[in-house]
């Protein structure tokens, strides 16, 4: 049961009682802004960002089985990852991301799905 749903009892009889509910009212308040305040810091950790781009790598063949996957939290840190696919064979490549950016060169498709993700880059429907 929340604390904003418990019903009272009784309606308070003088302004003794009336002080003592805003206060326990006050004490709940400052409890939930803590909790609140400790979830935002923690939830920047969260996969909060995913772009995705399908392609085709062999222009002359095939049609866009492969993709790069970024996915990112609120620093914009995370992993974009490849699957490069073609009738013989898939390979798949994973490559860490720091502030939106890679210690590894990335691949066009590796950059507009980090891009995307980001949300710079509004991917038509």
């Amino acid at each position: 049961m929340s604390i904003f749903s418990k019903k009272l009892k009784k309606e308070p009889k003088d302004l003794k009682e009336i002080l003592s509910q805003f206060k326990n009212l006050e004490e709940n308040f400052e409890k939930l802004s803590k909790e609140l305040k400790s979830f935002k810091k923690e939830s920047g950790w969260f996969l909060q960002k995913v772009g995705m781009v399908r392609f085709n790598p062999f222009s002359e063949v095939g049609s866009d089985q492969s993709f790069s996957l970024a996915l990112l939290d609120g620093q914009d840190d995370g992993i974009v990852i490849t699957s490069l696919y073609t009738r013989e064979e898939n390979r798949v490549y994973g490559k860490p991301i720091k502030g939106g950016i890679s210690e590894y060169s990335l691949s066009g498709e590796e950059k507009e799905a980090i891009s995307r993700a980001r949300g710079s880059e509004n991917p038509k429907s």
